[in-house]
């Protein structure tokens, strides 16, 4: 059984979801119930109280301890492909931004960055799988399933976001 609850955070209301204290999901905006028809079976997910390691890493990550999301256990769903390329992003450090470019590469397919962005675009699992932290090769941020404010947000919060957007704002 997936166990949903909602968690407020600086960036707006999330569902989160899990199953055995472990992360499945994260929504940003939970009424875009499209979405998390995607992630959970129809019938499946059932309100209930945030796992107390997933609830205090995500408090302590707003609180400012970037580093609190890095152990907490999550399995997104996705083709090899896309784990693959998931499991590449929980290596960029908070602080940090790689581009799409450098992604492809540390899957080991440098000519798949649509791919990867497309693999990126399809995380079931931000901020734990920190899919906010990759960027455009010309530096500019680009496309973000939570909205292009909370990767800016996100950014600005882990000290990566580039000097060049901090005034565009």
């Amino acid at each position: 059984m997936i166990d949903v609850a909602s968690f407020e955070s600086p960036i707006g209301s999330m569902l989160v979801a899990s199953r055995d204290g472990v992360l499945v999901a994260i929504v940003f905006d939970p009424g875009a119930e499209a979405r998390w028809s995607r992630i959970a079976p129809p019938g499946e997910p059932q309100r209930s109280h945030m796992a107390p390691r997933v609830a205090a890493g995500l408090g302590a990550y707003f609180a400012g301890a970037l580093d609190a999301l890095d152990t907490l256990p999550a399995e997104p769903q996705g083709t090899a492909f896309q784990r693959r390329v998931w499991s590449a992003l929980r290596c960029i450090p908070a602080g940090r931004t790689w581009s799409y470019r450098q992604l492809a590469e540390a899957v080991g397919a440098p000519s798949a960055v649509r791919a990867v962005g497309a693999a990126n675009g399809a995380n079931p699992v931000p901020l734990v799988v920190p899919c906010h932290r990759v960027i455009g090769s010309n530096g500019q941020l680009v496309g973000y399933g939570g909205g292009l404010h909370r990767k800016r947000w996100l950014l600005s919060h882990e000290g990566a976001l580039p000097a060049s957007l901090l005034e565009t704002g």
